[in-house]
């Protein structure tokens, strides 16, 4: 969602990595979906990479070299979460100098016959300044964002995280009128930290694996 690499983290980096973890979650903003039972003589929804040329980001491992657009990150910790049946995986991605990314990667199927797909962020933390998540409208940077999903998720932590090794995570999803999508979370009752999330396009990911 692989040899996880223990290190023991010092109290400077620990407040780093727990503050990038404002962007540790992709956001779950949409209707609920299902698949329904393929119809005799049709197949079932297909891989969603299994007709692509580009790197599969379900496949990356702690370690690797990350190339996100023109960036170039390490993958040093991931976060594999479950709520309701559901999985998906958060990358922790170092770009050096203690400046952290999360990448997430989701596999969702499609509404009504669609194919399934993969759905992956790359979150940016947001100064929210103390604020935390209201059950209305508020504002961030200007824009009014609208409450849409709210709940508790549980991770397991592989590599370097700053998190414990399991755990629980509150999130709160909201979404602007321009589409853009900002998330609430915290980490077992810890305080809440907020990030924007930017939908990555095929092909703007490959790594960098040692044998």
């Amino acid at each position: 969602m692989t040899t996880a690499i223990v290190i023991v983290l010092g109290l400077a980096t620990v407040v780093v990595v727990l503050g990038a973890f404002a962007t540790a979650r992709r956001t779950r903003a949409r209707e609920p979906v299902r698949t329904p039972p393929a119809a005799p003589g049709e197949s079932q929804p297909r891989d969603p990479a299994a007709d692509s040329d580009f790197f599969d980001p379900r496949t990356i491992r702690v370690g690797d070299t990350v190339y996100v657009e023109a960036a170039r990150y390490r993958a040093v910790g991931a976060l594999h979460c479950t709520m309701q049946g559901e999985k998906w995986t958060e990358y922790l991605l170092d770009e050096g100098a203690r400046r952290y990314n999360w990448l997430s990667v989701e596999e969702r199927p499609g509404k009504e016959g669609e194919p399934l797909h993969l759905e992956v962020l790359l979150w940016t933390d947001v100064p929210t300044q103390g604020m935390v998540p209201a059950r209305h409208m508020l504002i961030v940077d200007g824009l009014e964002f609208y409450p849409i999903e709210r709940g508790t998720a549980a991770f397991r932590s592989e590599g370097t995280t700053g998190l414990p090794e399991r755990g629980l995570l509150d999130f709160a999803d909201y979404r602007a009128g321009d589409g853009r999508l900002l998330s609430f979370q915290r980490v077992q009752g810890g305080q809440w930290e907020a990030s924007y999330a930017r939908p990555l396009t095929p092909g703007s990911i490959r790594v960098d694996r040692l044998p």
